[in-house]
């Protein structure tokens, strides 16, 4: 989404350890106008695919979930990532490595809200090491349903999670790729 692109070059910073940093339009400061066309972009990217739930994970997906979940007409799923005095009964749970906070954390899903006969669009705010997605589809195994794709905002191509994820045989669709970060400048896959 070359509209994206030109965003993150104007409006994003490369901080030191590969971290860009956008949170003046994408997961602090939310620009909802353009949220929105990010949302109607994705779903014209997984248009002939049934999607029955969208599936992320707190915090800074869910913006982007919701805004895809209210293209699509289907309600927005997400993985806690702490423990929540109000969620009860049985959850899915799947470990995953934040490569931005550099832990580990138990991601949990109630099993009431996903369904053998779900068809789930996964979608994150970043794909880097792809660790997220996978903790989703494995919630989403566990359930019994189908991943119908993946999709992120913003995907850093040269840390491989993406591509890895596409060998495994998952439709995954970034609306932007970063191929390479130096010296402060972003270079965007072809």
């Amino acid at each position: 989404m070359k509209a994206l692109e030109e965003k993150i070059l104007k409006e994003g910073t490369v901080l030191p350890g590969d971290v860009l940093k956008v949170g003046s339009f994408l997961n602090q400061r939310v620009d909802t106008v353009f949220l929105k066309k990010m949302a109607e972009e994705t779903k014209r990217l997984f248009e002939g695919i049934e999607v029955t739930k969208v599936l992320t994970v707190e915090a800074s997906g869910i913006a982007f979930a919701t805004a895809v979940a209210m293209e699509l007409g289907v309600p927005m799923v997400f993985a806690k990532k702490h423990p929540s005095a109000n969620v009860s009964g049985e959850q899915y749970f799947s470990p995953v490595y934040s490569f931005t906070h550099k832990t580990t954390y138990d991601i949990a899903v109630s099993k009431e809200y996903i369904q053998p006969t779900d068809k789930i669009l996964i979608t994150d705010d970043f794909l880097a090491n792809g660790n997220a997605l996978k903790g989703l589809i494995d919630i989403v195994k566990q359930a019994g349903a189908k991943v119908a794709g993946c999709c992120a905002e913003i995907e850093k191509g040269f840390q491989g999670g993406g591509d890895a994820l596409r060998a495994a045989g998952y439709k995954v669709e970034s609306l932007a790729i970063v191929e390479k970060m130096e010296n402060g400048s972003i270079v965007f896959r072809g």
